[in-house]
């Protein structure tokens, strides 16, 4: 069996969803749409189901990331998988979706997808002094 593109399966996952969304992009619409999606779901959703279902709303999220903001599926230090953008950050969607499914709109996903641009704004830059 050939190995499969993880890329591959992510974008996979993220398309699946995008159609149980019925929404025609991945962008801050459809994460808007995804963010009310997870206050629907939350109180329904059991444990044994959550790890799948972080793993599908976060291909989502990450999907829109990468298309919106420009950024790439990566691997963090840590070994996590998320979306780096400009080569300098790095972001975890299945982190935020968690996040969301445990603390309520506080953590909303629609609100940290508004934010990122404020979030790379706000990177220092490197120094270019000893």
């Amino acid at each position: 069996m050939p190995e499969e593109n993880p890329v591959a399966a992510l974008v996979t996952a993220a398309e699946a969803v995008r159609q149980q969304l019925r929404v025609n992009a991945f962008d801050a619409a459809a994460v808007q749409r995804l963010a009310e999606l997870i206050e629907e779901q939350r109180p329904t959703i059991k444990e044994a189901e959550r790890q799948g279902v972080i793993t599908a709303l976060g291909c989502f999220l990450g999907q829109c990331m990468v298309e919106v903001y420009q950024g790439e599926w990566a691997t963090g230090r840590d070994g996590t998988t998320g979306v780096g953008i400009n080569g300098v950050n790095f972001f975890n969607p299945f982190f935020r979706v968690s996040e969301q499914l445990t603390k309520g709109l506080d953590q909303s996903v629609a609100t940290f997808f508004a934010s990122v641009p404020e979030r790379l704004a706000a990177q220092p830059s490197r120094k270019t002094w000893i």
